[in-house]
């Protein structure tokens, strides 16, 4: 594995005793004459809440991309609960049991919120011809059963009086909280999420990693997450992986990958003065900016999203 030997005796993270539901070795891929991931490799520990963390063009979102099947890898080797996931297609990867959220949400805009979560449900009649001509009784059934797991998680997230508005009047961080809730529906094992809390404002945040937390505790769901404010990295990671050109740097707890002098060099802006804020203090300005205007208000339907992969 590409992981760096830590030298330092720590104490052991939650899930550090697990076997690792999911290890990615050696990854390389590269657009053109652009390497954009340069051999990164890790492992993820079963039960566990794992940033992922590096400064932009590191290379992070790629790798999600890469390991969720949305890109194919030149060369590498995922592993996902023992078994090979190397060039499977995502919708593969999703009935497996890891699925992922993105930078921008991706919600059905002109749909509304209740057809969102249902659209996401496996197994449902309607994905064969055969299923939905055949048995309509059970075909109802599976369809009550989907709307009420769908409304239950709406209930969780806070969006139950939002299901019948279209999902393109959400606003900024209630559309974060639908992706979530309707990536839930697949019932995962494992939730990648890229930069969740951009953008949104505080109290939606505290919302997401709240829930974050109560899933990992009551149904011992893995998270992955990349994020760039270091306030929610190192306070609610197990541990933290940091990335920068392509390869992963260092992985550690999060105490110990905060005092690293490579990761001060590389992402915490440590070579600026005292009185100029590092690059991530820039960043989290900016997401600051952004955040402002999100509000639990109703927003104008948002203009499709590129993307984020682009």
């Amino acid at each position: 594995m590409t992981e760096p030997a830590s030298t330092t005796a720590t104490p052991a993270a939650p899930g550090a005793g697990s076997a690792p539901i999911l290890e990615v070795d050696s990854i390389y891929k590269h657009f053109g004459g652009i390497r954009a991931v340069n051999g990164a490799g890790f492992s993820i520990p079963k039960g566990s809440i794992t940033a992922l963390i590096g400064p932009n063009g590191a290379g992070k979102t790629t790798l999600f991309n890469i390991i969720t099947g949305f890109y194919k890898a030149d060369s590498g080797t995922i592993l996902y609960e023992g078994e090979s996931i190397f060039g499977t297609p995502s919708y593969e990867i999703a009935r497996r049991g890891m699925v992922r959220t993105f930078q921008i949400t991706k919600a059905l805009s002109a749909m509304p919120v209740i057809d969102n979560m249902m659209l996401a449900a496996p197994n449902q009649p309607g994905e064969n011809l055969i299923g939905l001509i055949g048995r309509r009784r059970a075909n109802s059934r599976r369809e009550a059963e989907v709307a009420e797991h769908a409304v239950d998680l709406l209930e969780r997230f806070n969006l139950a009086a939002k299901k019948d508005d279209y999902a393109g009047t959400l606003s900024g961080g209630q559309r974060k909280l639908l992706e979530l809730a309707r990536a839930l529906m697949a019932e995962p094992r494992t939730v990648l999420l890229d930069e969740p809390m951009a953008g949104i404002n505080p109290t939606l945040g505290r919302r997401l990693l709240e829930h974050m937390h109560d899933l990992r505790e009551t149904q011992e769901v893995t998270f992955l997450f990349i994020e760039h404010d270091m306030d929610v990295v190192m306070e609610h990671s197990d541990e933290v992986i940091v990335m920068a050109q392509g390869a992963n740097v260092v992985k550690g707890l999060p105490e110990d990958v905060r005092k690293d002098k490579r990761v001060i060099d590389a992402y915490l802006g440590g070579g600026g003065s005292r009185d100029e804020p590092g690059p991530e203090s820039r960043r989290r300005d900016a997401s600051a900016a952004a955040a402002e205007a999100d509000s639990a208000e109703a927003l104008p339907p948002p203009v499709a999203p590129e993307d984020p992969s682009s």
